[in-house]
């Protein structure tokens, strides 16, 4: 993953977590149909992006937010 500019898989990964979805069962599905991966794979994935500069750069406010939830204990 580059850490300097966002893959159209990263955009749509952080596009997807601006969903909000009624139960887990809905974003799990949409995580396999309209991405191709496990939920597994997507949460490493999302994970690791998370840390990079493009994806803070591309959508702050949802990066920051995701970290911060990913800091609580």
């Amino acid at each position: 993953m580059a850490l300097d500019s966002l893959t159209h898989l990263d955009a749509a990964m952080l596009d997807l977590e601006h969903q909000w979805w009624p139960t887990a069962g809905q974003k799990e599905n949409a995580i396999r149909d309209q991405l191709g991966m496990t939920p597994t794979r997507y949460y490493q994935r999302l994970t690791r992006l998370t840390d990079t500069e493009a994806a803070l750069a591309h959508d702050p406010v949802l990066v920051n937010r995701l970290r911060r939830l990913r800091s609580r204990p």
